[in-house]
């Protein structure tokens, strides 16, 4: 892509993305993404309602009048987005393809992020770690990140989901909130998921297209797995070769969706040819509510 041409499309994400953020999610995302925890700040005179447990007795003694301890919410945290930048993303049959609503999405997820002062990093894999972007502050910093989302070529084909959340857990120290976007065409990632849950906030982004859930009566047709460039010709108005594709679908979800629940990560499902918008506020909301 030409500098130019690129340039344009990261200020055209930026401005629809960060319009979002602004106007919609950036009080739901403060509510629904917590801090580290509450820390002092400082101390002062004890006023009328003021819960009795707050109560500084070191200095109410020193000063021989009540004095209450005031402390305040650690807000700042880190923002890990692990975005899958494997082949079979290059595929989309309505309005954008997964990689491009993967590419909002985590602009819109970064634009929250700082808003309320907080990190953000990212991590690309495929079928190995493509790329770790170091967590840091500010709007040049996620500008770049779109950039690379955009413009990025994967050496990797595949999907190895395993080997991105056990990178996450070795290169990130300290907890922190991470959204895992991906079309989840996997398997065999439950302990990774769960140890990965275990020390952070992890929350999974599954993207996904209408016809990847079903195969038309089209007769007979080539296709190709993007993941291993292997082409196959498939006899569509075979009820069975239909039947064989719909299965693996429900299989492949179906695992995502057992695993996410028994781990204890929230789910969102985005499909191609719907607004991302109402399934993130649903999101923040629900994370609010508990």
């Amino acid at each position: 892509m030409e500098t130019s041409d690129l340039i344009k499309k990261v200020r055209k994400i930026e401005i629809k993305t960060r319009g979002l953020s602004n106007q919609i999610f950036s009080g739901q995302y403060h509510t629904a993404f917590k801090g580290r925890g509450m820390a002092f700040s400082e101390v002062r005179e004890y006023q009328f309602g003021d819960d009795v447990r707050s109560i500084d007795w070191n200095v109410t003694a020193r000063f021989n009048h009540p004095y209450v301890k005031v402390f305040e919410e650690e807000r700042e945290m880190t923002v890990m987005l692990i975005v899958d930048v494997s082949k079979s993303n290059v595929f989309g049959t309505k309005k954008m393809l997964k990689s491009e609503v993967m590419t909002e999405l985590s602009a819109v997820l970064a634009f929250s992020a700082i808003n309320n002062n907080d990190k953000v990093g990212v991590i690309f894999f495929s079928d190995r770690i493509e790329k770790f972007i170091p967590p840091k502050k500010g709007t040049t910093h996620i500008l770049r990140i779109i950039r690379e989302l955009i413009d990025f070529k994967a050496e990797g084909t595949g999907t190895n989901i395993t080997e991105a959340l056990r990178y996450f857990t070795n290169v990130i120290k300290k907890r922190c909130t991470a959204f895992i976007i991906s079309d989840f065409i996997d398997e065999n990632f439950d302990n990774a998921m769960k140890i990965a849950n275990n020390k952070h906030d992890l929350v999974a982004v599954r993207i996904h297209d209408e016809r990847e859930s079903f195969l038309p009566n089209l007769g007979l047709m080539k296709v190709k797995d993007a993941e291993t460039g292997k082409s196959v010709w498939l006899d569509t108005s075979t009820e069975r070769v239909r039947n064989a594709y719909a299965n693996f679908w429900k299989k492949n979800e179906s695992y995502v969706k057992t695993l996410c629940n028994k781990s204890g990560v929230d789910l969102v499902e985005i499909s191609t040819d719907m607004d991302y918008v109402r399934p993130l506020i649903n999101l923040f909301k629900k994370r609010g509510g508990k």
